[in-house]
């Protein structure tokens, strides 16, 4: 379980990353963050704000949106991850749960966990048994096992995804968006399961959410990403009873809580901009 009161060990490190899409585009401009190991960090913004494209720059996926990375290094352990294959990276303990729930939708919920599992070099038993722990943090998996994936719900195909990102036994999982297009009950659920993965299984998380109330209070540190840049960091604690952070993100001032309209209309005034 992650300790603030313990220096702990650095897993992931962003040193000044600049993102360019197509030779032209510059996407992230400078961004930095540490993910210490056995934390949920958190990296908060609005949509566009360069979330999605620093976790595929970390995973290797960029390559596949003619993204590059033009500046700047991604560290994990110490060992630089550039020019590494995805695929190489899953190996080293790495894995990405794509934005937008992706499965196989003419396989199986089964066979889209077992489909996480490829890269390992164990026997069946030690697969059969993670399956298993798989149905226990996901028991609504383990009823619909034999359905198609594809006709499952939108919160359940989340839940396979993080599943299937489970089956390849991760060090670290890269959480993209895993609020969206999920009915609020929902997002808590799978919010627990993060947190419960979190302690009882040590995997550490840097998940990108536009939903910052229900991030921070999961998480145990948290970046703000506008416009590409960090503007904002923390542990969630102090995020949360930041008065900017609550009034443009939580929806929250001293004079209760803004409409979205209001909120958006002050985001020019913001301080730490200024």
């Amino acid at each position: 379980m992650f300790d603030h009161s313990t220096e702990s060990e650095t897993l992931l490190e962003v040193n000044n990353i600049e993102v360019i899409y197509n030779h032209v585009i510059l996407v992230l401009k400078g961004v930095s963050l540490n993910v210490p190991k056995g934390a949920i960090t958190a990296l908060l913004g609005g949509n566009g704000a360069g979330k999605s494209t620093t976790l595929k720059s970390i995973s290797g996926l960029l390559k596949s949106e003619r993204g590059e990375i033009t500046k700047g290094s991604v560290l994990y352990r110490g060992q630089s991850l550039a020019g590494r294959d995805p695929s190489e990276l899953v190996q080293s303990g790495v894995i990405q749960v794509m934005e937008g729930r992706h499965c196989f939708e003419h396989l199986t919920v089964e066979e889209n966990l077992l489909t996480g599992s490829y890269t390992r070099k164990e026997g069946r038993g030690a697969i059969a048994a993670d399956l298993e722990m798989v149905y226990e943090y996901f028991p609504r998996l383990k009823t619909r096992r034999k359905s198609q994936a594809g006709y499952t719900s939108g919160g359940e195909q989340q839940m396979v995804a993080i599943g299937r990102a489970m089956m390849a036994r991760p060090e670290t999982i890269l959480l993209d968006e895993p609020s969206m297009g999920l009915a609020p009950q929902l997002v808590e659920q799978i919010f627990e399961i993060v947190k419960r993965l979190n302690e009882e299984q040590g995997v550490t998380f840097l998940l990108a959410e536009q939903n910052t109330n229900v991030a921070l209070r999961y998480a145990h540190t948290g970046y703000i990403l506008e416009n590409g840049r960090v503007v904002m960091d923390g542990t969630a604690k102090a995020l949360r009873e930041n008065p900017d952070v609550a009034e443009f993100y939580l929806g929250m001032s001293d004079k209760g809580r803004k409409s979205f309209r209001d909120v958006r209309s002050y985001r020019r005034r913001k301080r730490w901009l200024a």
